[in-house]
């Protein structure tokens, strides 16, 4: 297998195994879809790692599969793509992405579906894409946008260029840099922090983040309202609340 899921204290790895680049070819996309709905089920799994290694991300797609393709071939295959990134995207639950060395391409798109990034020091991130004659497939195009501004995006898409770790991080593209050696070390005491706090009430605020990006205010708003109501009847709620006026905030431990 291509991707590997690895699950301890409360948090699920998915571990990119294709060296020496980890190159997203089908198999792989497929494998990535397939994990990104187990843990999504799973109850054991209440916080998502993504890790392609010390050396390497993801350097992208598999350029020589893709080679082969025609137009037709692609068209039948373009959803399927999109829909392996989509479902690590809807992943119900916190997701960080531990980038290390190359995250070109698909791997850039695979770490955009990610909540939280942490890049080491050695990372360098982009979308190549035009330099084939292409554009992002997977994503890159709309998620790119939605995180750094479509300005700052346009800039990385049309040239194709990379940029190094405190680029990344400047322009928003990853939130925290660290030394190599500590990527998937952070990564994971951030994950694990999240997999102790209160499931449902972390899943609405993913939701209505997500949500509210994706349409006008009103109906963002409508969805965090509903959630926020909703979170009342829920076993949390309680246990955090009865926590606060008992202990004082910050001390309420979570099923």
């Amino acid at each position: 297998m291509t991707v590997h899921l690895e699950v301890a204290e409360g948090v699920g790895t998915l571990r990119l195994d294709r060296p020496p680049m980890n190159a997203l070819d089908v198999a792989t996309q497929d494998r990535l879809k397939e994990l990104a709905e187990e843990v999504t089920r799973r109850d054991d799994v209440r916080a998502v790692v993504i890790h392609g290694g010390e050396k390497v991300f993801a350097a992208g797609a598999d350029i020589k599969e893709m080679q082969v393709m025609d137009h037709a071939a692609m068209i039948a295959r373009s959803r399927a793509l999109q829909d392996s990134f989509t479902a690590v995207a809807r992943i119900p639950k916190p997701v960080v992405a531990a980038v290390t060395g190359y995250a070109l391409g698909g791997g850039c798109e695979l770490a955009l579906c990610a909540d939280f990034r942490i890049a080491g020091e050695n990372a360098k991130l982009g979308q190549p894409e035009i330099l084939l004659g292409l554009i992002p497939g997977a994503g890159g195009t709309q998620r790119l946008s939605r995180l750094i501004g479509p300005s700052k995006a346009k800039d990385l898409i049309f040239t194709g260029r990379q940029v190094k770790a405190d680029e990344a991080l400047a322009l928003g593209l990853v939130d925290r840099v660290v030394p190599p050696a500590e990527v998937y070390e952070q990564a994971h005491a951030w994950a694990a922090r999240l997999a102790k706090g209160p499931a449902i009430a972390l899943r609405a605020a993913k939701e209505a983040v997500d949500t509210g990006l994706e349409t006008d205010i009103e109906t963002g708003l409508a969805v965090e309202r509903n959630w926020f109501a909703g979170l009342f009847a829920t076993e949390d709620r309680e246990r955090g609340m009865r926590s606060f006026v008992e202990e004082g905030p910050g001390k309420a431990k979570f099923l």
